[in-house]
């Protein structure tokens, strides 16, 4: 398999979704019900399974734009990511997390040619797991912080809600983008 064109990384700052309905996928964060995040999470997850069992699931709708496996790849990726942090934020007062290149791991992980059927497993594993960590916040630790490295601050039910916008837009991308494949 060939190595795909690198995709220009993504360096908006996606915090404005936390104070206004994104345009793109028309998703509201401010409408998230804190005690149902963990079966969103589990719900977008199963989404993935099908979207991962499409016959062109690995062709980008463009040589600029991830394909809906390597989209996959990021949000079992993302998923991963928040579980460390949300662990960190249970455990530390206000810790400063690392950046996270997430361009550089596609690149690195070769998410392009990963196995669609273990990346879905892998993402409903990981999903599972922050599913089940958020489930087990409760009361004023849904106000403990955290801090990016670029300076963004959140407490546990910022950071949810920022989280969870994040694999529900990807399945509206991938919509998208196999809408532009069928044309």
């Amino acid at each position: 398999m060939s190595e795909p064109a690198p995709i220009a990384p993504d360096d908006k700052d996606w915090t404005w979704v936390l104070d206004r309905v994104c345009p793109e996928c028309g998703f509201d964060t401010s409408s998230v019900e804190l005690s149902a995040l963990p079966d969103m999470i589990r719900a977008n997850a199963d989404a993935w399974r099908a979207v991962l069992a499409r016959g062109d699931v690995a062709v980008r709708p463009q040589p600029d734009v991830w394909s809906a496996l390597e989209y996959a790849c990021h949000v079992r990726d993302v998923c991963r990511v928040y579980d460390g942090r949300l662990v960190r934020m249970l455990a530390e007062d206000d810790p400063l997390y690392s950046n996270w290149d997430q361009d550089a791991t596609a690149l690195a992980d070769r998410y392009h040619a990963q196995s669609p059927a273990l990346v879905a497993d892998e993402l409903a594993s990981a999903a599972d797991a922050l599913a089940a960590r958020f489930a087990t916040v409760h009361g004023a630790q849904w106000n403990r912080s955290g801090r990016r490295s670029d300076g963004a601050r959140f407490t546990i039910a910022t950071f949810a809600r920022y989280f969870v916008h994040d694999p529900i837009h990807h399945l509206h991308d991938v919509a998208r983008g196999f809408s532009a494949i069928e044309a």
